[in-house]
């Protein structure tokens, strides 16, 4: 089995919602930081890509049938070329609002994981996620909301560059299946948009939000 869908958005871009709309519509299982989380053999991989080593990608993402969220979009250059057969997904929304969402959520775990009560396996993978997105994706200002902006549209802006148009689908969860759908070439499914991962879903998964 190899990846057919490849997410190169930020966290917080509705990335949770979209990983249950692709497996609603047959793309699942997918990948997702909350799989990295609830499967602790995922974490060594992640050690090895944040230390530089060279990973078999395939071995990474083995079983998974799409990609969604970090930390797979920080290598989404590398997974474009692992799998060349693979449409990219890049989620989005708007700037204000991505980094409301970020801010109270992935910026703060960043910045208060080290206080908290949390599973060896899941330390583990934040400080993995604090070299990925705060140092390496944010250059050290992840609380600077200027420069976190400056990188989210540098990013969009990298993938547009790098993905060919007829291979990329830019695209808001807002916007619900039809867009979706047309660009996976499949059905609209007679069941509602789903929409996840609220502000209070994301700190129910690491046992509450710190003070």
């Amino acid at each position: 089995m190899s990846l057919k869908i490849i997410g190169s958005g930020f966290g917080r871009t509705g990335t949770r919602t979209l990983k249950e709309a692709l497996e609603t519509l047959g793309f699942g299982p997918c990948h997702h930081m909350e799989e990295v989380f609830a499967n602790p053999g995922q974490v060594p991989f992640w050690q090895a890509i944040a230390a530089g080593e060279d990973v078999d990608l395939a071995e990474v993402f083995d079983g998974y049938v799409s990609q969604v969220d970090w930390p797979g979009a920080h290598v989404w250059r590398e997974l474009a070329i692992a799998f060349p057969d693979a449409k990219v997904i890049h989620s989005t929304r708007p700037e204000e609002a991505w980094w409301a969402s970020f801010s109270r959520t992935i910026g703060k775990l960043i910045d208060r994981y080290q206080g908290m009560p949390l599973p060896p396996h899941v330390r583990d993978m934040l400080d993995v996620g604090k070299s990925f997105v705060a140092e390496a994706t944010f250059d050290g200002k992840i609380a600077d909301k200027a420069s976190a902006i400056a990188a989210f549209r540098a990013r969009q802006a990298e993938v547009e560059a790098a993905i060919p148009a007829d291979r990329l689908l830019v695209y808001d969860v807002a916007q619900g299946w039809e867009p979706l759908c047309a660009f996976l070439g499949v059905e609209v499914p007679e069941v509602d948009f789903p929409h996840r991962n609220r502000k209070d879903d994301f700190w129910a998964v690491l046992g509450g939000e710190p003070a």
